[in-house]
């Protein structure tokens, strides 16, 4: 399997400039890392990784889910934080330890399904199911789902959320390796009402974004050293203006944009030309050095 995927993207990469490949085929396509020191290339949305590592699939204290998806892979930064965050998670009452969903592929770069970002190795999906055991076998971990932890209206957190999975969030958005946590609306509007001003440090760095009831989505800050690699900016510049990001502007997110989602304007009169997205990447739309990368033994 290995000798083959190399084979295609050797075929693949040496083809016309006028065959650009799709990225997301061919970065899919590996089953292993690129040799060589750790190495994020380009930005989380849009770059590939080098020299990534593989969370190991049972830990003592977490499992990886989804095995099928072989998404396990990540900066060696990123492994260790997980590892340290399960073990954190395993103190807390009703948890023993952490289910970890996608990190990103072997060699990172854009995926066929699913995520837009995800794509250098700094990116991991974390679930808010609380684990009875970490002994699932390979087969229970393709069934098992997480949980929701919001209402239906998006607009409150529900009874799966617990003083436990806030204090796992807040142990996880201190830690000075992590730039941000994208969760639901409704968790940081729970967390705003009862927010100290010792808590700024940490809370300004969940950020709500759609898609993330039944999971928090953990973004770490470049490693030291990692010459292509963009860290995401601004961090705090771009709060509102409690710093917190606990005023107004939060409202947006169970106002305006559920109105919008509930009320969707009319298609426009001159739509935009078509943009490219992630799954539709060719090769030459990722930095250079990610053809090197993908070619590597």
């Amino acid at each position: 399997m290995r000798a083959l995927a190399a084979l295609l993207t050797a075929l693949a990469l040496a083809a016309p400039a006028c065959a650009d490949p799709l990225a997301a085929q061919l970065f899919s396509a590996q089953t292993a890392p690129s040799p060589g020191p750790a190495d994020p290339v380009g930005t989380y949305a849009r770059g590939c990784a080098g020299g990534n590592v593989a969370l190991p699939e049972s830990g003592p204290t977490w499992q990886v889910m989804r095995l099928s998806r072989d998404r396990y892979w990540g900066n060696p930064v990123t492994i260790s934080f997980l590892e340290d965050l399960s073990r954190h998670a395993a103190t807390q009452k009703g948890w023993k330890g952490l289910y970890i969903g996608d990190i990103g592929e072997p060699r990172g770069g854009p995926m066929p399904s699913g995520h837009a970002s995800h794509q250098i190795g700094l990116d991991a999906d974390v679930w808010f199911l609380p684990p009875r055991t970490v002994h699932l076998s390979r087969a229970a971990r393709e069934e098992v789902s997480s949980i929701s932890v919001r209402t239906a209206d998006q607009r409150h957190i529900n009874a799966n959320f617990t003083q436990s999975t806030a204090d796992i969030l807040a142990h996880a958005a201190a830690d000075p390796r992590v730039d941000r946590i994208f969760v639901a609306a409704a968790i940081k509007l729970a967390l705003c009402r009862n927010a100290r001003p010792q808590d700024t440090f940490w809370l300004q760095k969940l950020r709500p974004w759609y898609g993330h009831n039944d999971h928090f989505h953990v973004r770490l800050k470049c490693p030291p050293g990692a010459r292509d690699c963009e860290t995401q900016h601004p961090t705090v510049a771009e709060l509102s203006h409690g710093g917190y990001g606990c005023d107004k502007t939060l409202d947006w997110w169970v106002t305006t944009y559920l109105y919008e989602l509930r009320h969707p304007p009319p298609p426009p009169t001159h739509p935009r030309p078509h943009r490219r997205g992630p799954r539709e990447y060719l090769m030459s739309d990722l930095p250079a050095k990610c053809s090197a990368v993908l070619a590597a033994p």
